[in-house]
């Protein structure tokens, strides 16, 4: 697993949350799996756009390690993962809901390629 090689100076709340939760692929991630329930990597790399193989086991070992996202591995052949939400990750969704609803404000996303996560956000409300 990557190890940073200094550690994170984090000196407010804000920076926590931001380290935790920020960044462009975390907090798609968590979207999606708020609102798929359960889901193998297969179909959480279904559901995201243009990220790369190592970009979504590097995020997913995050959120994992982060306790925002649950990794549940079933002994059979062929094996079987799956991904979930923990209460942690679940904690999150609002405030991303609300970022979404500020970020709607100001910002006008004329394309289709938004998510349908984002739909649900009421983003342009």
């Amino acid at each position: 697993m990557y190890q940073k090689k200094m550690d994170t100076d984090i000196r407010c709340p804000l920076e926590y949350g931001l380290e935790i939760f920020g960044g462009k692929w975390k907090s798609r991630v968590i979207c999606v799996l708020n609102e798929k329930g359960v889901l193998r990597y297969s179909g959480i790399r279904k559901e995201m756009m243009n990220i790369t193989d190592a970009v979504l086991a590097s995020t997913l070992k995050e959120l994992i390690s982060d306790n925002l996202v649950e990794r549940t591995q079933y002994d059979e052949i062929p094996p079987r993962v799956e991904y979930s939400l923990t209460e942690k990750g679940k904690s999150v969704v609002p405030i991303l809901q609300s970022i979404c609803k500020w970020s709607g404000i100001f910002h006008k996303e004329n394309s289709g390629n938004i998510m349908t996560q984002c739909q649900q956000c009421d983003y342009n409300n």
